[in-house]
């Protein structure tokens, strides 16, 4: 292999920038005192190493005239090893680029990795002169266009959006009919696309996908990290999903979703990385710039932990703000997907003083003309102090709504005082979300997510069965609102089942009811089960992927039934919040209470624990614009209690209820007439006008 030369070069964009004659590479460290290009062929061997050059505020960068796509390369970093002061500079590590756009594959496990030297009384005060590249991957410079033909984003509005939360693997790996699963191709095929679009779903939102690692306190248990929350690839696809190398696999799956008529949304990882604390590896950030990468303890040889990974990044940094802005960017831009979940989100808004709602990441995606534009979605919490922020984000962010998870469980298990939590939640918790112009779709709505019990077995389990994780049960959830109604774990009970079956009708009937974003947990449609475990987190195996059964899941017809149903009523997908206001145009009120007799609710009413029933007669939101289209109303019953005959409200000459859904009716979409309330269902009727022949 030829010797390059090296030219200035510029100093923007960061990472490997490909032109017709060559490379140029660019990369932050403000401590750094000397940054070295390091360059490989394609046996893995280290075959030149190149000093860069030039060095623009803390911007290192270079050109190497006649280097060509596909050229593997990493860096090495000299500076200060000093711990107590934040420094852990090691010229022995290479180091990924943080701007790579494709890996060779994942770290090995080695002491050669470790900054310090494992086993040594000093801990990470020690030095560690063994060269770590035999274990690293390699970096690779890419042309990342993709062209998409005339392919273009569904541009689906969050109002009539029905959020998919699915793992790439977990939902392949056990299908039937796809090929090669578990990568990005048998993620938008045929057999999964098809089913997609039968439920009725608009948008999939991957689990992370981001070049992540397997820690190896997993790997000594013969476990593995499923989940993928653990990431050091910020721009590269993660190198498992892929069949071959080139990251046009992933382009190629979105495009497909996209024909299909689905939006990718991508749960990311910035709040932390994979480096853990001090006794972690040195990937990448440690070794480029430690001090100015990382939120440090007042002793900065401790990392700030509010993430309960290791560390935490500084997004009180600019190079932080412009690494996560650029690696967003990238991925609409140049991959297409179409929004953002992020991890642990409170870690982003993270300055000296705490949380701010208004702090620099926020403010910088605020005005970001591509990335304001997009899907955000806030998980509202991590572990440090103050940070669980349901309700505190801005827009255009939605957010997590975990108290609609608990409150829907808790209600259909039949807690006492729960309905007036439960009709805050039917209408879009808009204690936490009606301020600063933010609209009802913030809150996103869920029953089930990864994290936690499947639908199934939020039916089926009292506790949670997490002896296969190697912890001794001590992970995940102790309180999962949930109840296996008389028999844990599967039965063979008939009247059980279908008592089960009832449940999740109830519960799916409700998040499709709901005001708000609603989003389902893959495989809930198939009744899926872990077996208990609420927290497979590291089962890439049969007990976290989701079982395909051999024959059609009577729920999946259900789930499919319920979601045409949102999609054909308006009134269940507003903007606006309903707050019971009278609307100027006709007088009547957007929303209105009532009782099983038909009477206004009244305090009373609100305050007794063992109520049962909440009736919901909804219409077009007060304030809303004469464009809006005004379906005339919906009465929404939730009946948790025993059967009751309630007494409609009266309509003018012309109009009538009419029993439009029914969970106690063997098809949902043609229930029987009446005004019986079967026990435990969910009824709606809508006002309709009386046809009369002509």
């Amino acid at each position: 292999m030829s010797q390059f030369e090296i030219r200035p070069g510029q100093s923007a964009p960061l990472g490997a920038t490909l032109d017709p004659d060559g490379v140029n590479f660019a990369v932050f460290s403000r401590h750094a005192t000397t940054v070295t290009l390091c360059l490989f062929d394609d046996a893995g061997t280290e075959v030149q190493r190149i000093s860069l050059p030039e060095r623009q505020g803390h911007v290192w960068h270079g050109y190497v005239p006649g280097m060509t796509k596909g050229q593997k390369y990493g860096f090495r970093m000299d500076g200060p090893f000093e711990p107590t002061k934040g420094h852990r500079f090691n010229a022995n590590k290479l180091l990924i680029d943080p701007y790579a756009k494709q890996l060779t594959g994942h770290p090995i496990w080695n002491d050669a990795l470790f900054t310090y030297q494992p086993g040594h009384t000093d801990k990470d005060l020690s030095f560690n002169s063994a060269d770590s590249a035999p274990y690293m991957p390699r970096s690779v410079v890419v042309d990342p266009y993709f062209d998409r033909g005339a392919v273009t984003a569904p541009g689906h509005p969050l109002k009539k959006s029905v959020i998919y939360e699915a793992h790439v693997k977990g939902l392949t790996a056990g299908h039937p009919e796809t090929n090669n699963p578990g990568t990005y191709a048998a993620m938008s095929s045929e057999p999964i696309l098809d089913h997609l679009n039968k439920l009725g779903v608009t948008a999939v939102e991957l689990l992370p996908v981001q070049a992540f690692l397997n820690e190896k306190f997993l790997l000594d248990r013969g476990l593995t990290n499923y989940w993928g929350y653990m990431t050091y690839g910020f721009f590269a696809p993660d190198p498992r999903y892929m069949q071959g190398s080139d990251i046009a696999e992933f382009q190629q799956m979105v495009r497909r979703f996209h024909a299909a008529g689905i939006e990718v949304i991508l749960d990311v990882v910035y709040n932390h990385t994979a480096e853990g604390s001090e006794l972690g590896p040195t990937l990448m950030f440690r070794g480029l710039d430690n001090a100015s990468y990382y939120r440090l303890h007042d002793n900065p040889r401790y990392y700030i932990d509010d993430s309960g990974c290791g560390n935490t990044l500084n997004f009180e940094n600019p190079a932080v703000i412009r690494l996560v802005m650029d690696s967003l960017r990238y991925w609409v831009q140049v991959m297409h997907v179409d929004g953002f979940r992020f991890d642990l989100c409170s870690s982003l808004g993270r300055t000296a003083q705490g949380f701010e709602r208004d702090g620099p990441f926020f403010r910088a995606i605020g005005q970001d003309p591509v990335l304001n534009q997009v899907k955000l979605i806030a998980e509202p919490w991590d572990i440090g102090p103050g940070g669980y922020q349901l309700g505190a984000y801005p827009a255009p962010f939605a957010e997590w709504n975990d108290k609609y998870r608990d409150d829907v469980r808790g209600f259909w298990r039949n807690d006492p005082g729960k309905i007036k939590p439960m009709a805050e939640r039917l209408v879009g918790s808009a204690p936490y979300f009606d301020h600063d112009g933010r609209p009802a779709t913030s809150s996103l709505n869920f029953l089930t997510a990864h994290d936690g019990f499947t639908l199934q077995d939020t039916v089926s389990y009292n506790q949670k069965h997490n002896l296969a994780n190697g912890e001794d049960g001590r992970d995940g959830h102790s309180n999962n609102h949930s109840e296996n109604m008389g028999v844990e774990g599967p039965s063979n009970d008939p009247d059980l089942e279908a008592a089960r079956l009832q449940r999740k009708r109830n519960m799916f009937a409700t998040l499709m009811l709901s005001q708000g974003t609603p989003m389902l947990l893959a495989g809930d449609e198939l009744s899926n089960s872990q077996s208990g475990n609420n927290n497979v987190y590291c089962q890439d195996n049969k007990l976290g992927w989701v079982n395909w059964p051999d024959e059609t899941d009577p729920f999946l017809e259900f789930c499919q039934q319920a979601i045409t149903f949102r999609d054909e009523h308006p009134l269940l997908r507003q903007t606006r919040f309903l707050h019971s206001r009278q609307r100027e145009y006709d007088g009547e009120s957007d929303l209105f209470w009532r009782r099983a007799d038909g009477k206004p609710m009244k305090q009373t009413d609100w305050d007794d624990p063992n109520a049962g029933m909440l009736v919901a007669e909804l219409r077009t939101a007060a304030g809303s614009p004469s464009y809006v289209h005004r379906q005339r109303a919906l009465l929404v019953i939730l009946n948790r209690g025993d059967a009751v005959d309630i007494t409609v409200p009266s309509l003018p000459i012309g109009e009538h209820w009419v029993r439009s859904f029914d969970t106690g009716a063997a098809d949902a979409t043609k229930p029987i007439s009446g005004t019986l309330i079967k026990a435990n269902s969910v009824v709606v009727f809508s006002k309709e006008r009386i046809k009369t022949d002509v």
